[in-house]
């Protein structure tokens, strides 16, 4: 069912070029309406109670943003009573609804991982089950590296990174609320009954064995921005990212070069999602002469490497093996941001590929076998 959304956004551009948000989400939780009652009519023809729910009859309420609305309370009353009458519960993800206005949401990106977490939370679930097309957690997506190893268990903060980075088994917004809440993250796949990867958090008295590296993520989403020729004196880096946040952009990497002696002025480079890109740039060029700067360059053609693992805390020498894979690989970096247990490094598109092979192997991260990738499209 999935390329159900798709249709139905096709649709809603047909009618409208800018859609209405409340009718958009009021169009799109219809795809997990059929998919829900359609899933209930077949487990009930084998025998089995099956009760399907939306997301406002699940008890999901969120706020009132329409298109990336965020939970703010989850009762799931009528999901324990099917649950103690010995039926299958079956709740819509993606969705909810806004108390005040009365209006259905949806949750956006990663808003299905999300409810089923924020459920698992509410019911006091041991584990929360995700389902994928691969057997667990990879040290890199085995679709570029084939040799990638599964990972059995990765502390949460662990993953945030990975999925804050790009790695898309899982999304973040779903990682922080399980973090938050103490709820055990299982992620396995469809098509196998294997034990996949445990994403384990201190708030439910598990710990994690720290490897140097956890895993490497990719992201060939974003874009960069660099403000050409802006005035070095106090206050302008956030008069520009008062503006950006008026865009409701979510900016990633900052790096401000140091300013050129003769000319007092500086460069101001970022990214962010590639979708949020052609809007940043119009808001800042209508802005230009306000802001003093000379130019802006836009570059949509680059793509992020996040070396993650909470063992660099403790161990030295991973930023020189990381730097010296690359330039053994030929990669060129073009921006660097670090935490204290990620490091992330931006570089051209189309080598970004032959960078994450070469540091899975520098970091001695490749498996003996190639990773199994069942439906081989992601999630």
């Amino acid at each position: 069912m999935g390329d159900t959304t798709d249709e139905l956004v096709d649709l809603a551009s047909q009618v409208a070029p800018i859609p209405s948000g409340r009718e958009l989400d009021m169009l799109l939780t219809a795809g997990e309406r059929i998919s829900m009652s359609l899933l209930a009519m077949a487990i009930k023809a084998m025998g089995v109670e099956a009760r399907s729910y939306t997301g406002s009859q699940a008890g999901m309420a969120t706020d009132a943003r329409h298109g990336s609305a965020r939970i703010v309370e989850v009762n799931p009353r009528r999901i324990r009573e099917a649950i103690e009458a010995g039926a299958i519960a079956i709740v819509a993800g993606f969705q909810g609804f806004n108390r005040g206005t009365g209006d259905i949401t949806t949750l956006g990106r990663g808003g299905s991982d999300t409810t089923a977490v924020a459920l698992a939370a509410a019911l006091g679930a041991e584990v929360c089950e995700i389902y994928t097309d691969v057997d667990g957690v990879y040290t890199a997506d085995p679709r570029i590296v084939p040799r990638a190893r599964k990972i059995d268990r990765v502390s949460s903060e662990e993953m945030l990174e990975l999925a804050a980075a790009g790695s898309k088994v899982l999304y973040i917004r779903a990682v922080e609320y399980g973090r938050r809440h103490g709820v055990t993250i299982h992620v396995r796949s469809s098509f196998s009954n294997k034990e996949g990867t445990l994403v384990l958090n201190g708030q439910n008295g598990e710990t994690v064995e720290e490897a140097m590296i956890a895993g490497i993520a990719v992201d060939l989403g974003e874009a960069k921005i660099t403000v050409v020729g802006v005035p070095d004196v106090p206050g302008k880096a956030a008069d520009i990212f008062n503006l950006v946040a008026t865009t409701e952009a979510n900016i990633d990497m900052i790096v401000q070069n140091v300013s050129a002696a003769e000319t007092g002025l500086t460069d101001i480079s970022f990214t962010l999602p590639m979708a949020d890109g052609p809007r940043v740039v119009q808001t800042l060029q209508g802005a230009q002469a306000e802001l003093g700067f000379e130019s802006i360059q836009y570059d949509d053609q680059i793509g992020k490497l996040a070396l993650v693992g909470a063992g660099m805390r403790t161990n030295s020498g991973v930023s020189a093996k990381l730097f010296t894979a690359l330039f053994d690989a030929g990669i060129n970096i073009e921006m660097i941001s670090t935490s204290e247990i990620r490091i992330s490094v931006v570089t051209r598109a189309d080598t970004i590929q032959d960078a994450v092979r070469a540091v899975h192997t520098a970091f001695e991260l490749d498996a003996d076998d190639d990773a199994v990738v069942y439906a081989g499209t992601g999630r």
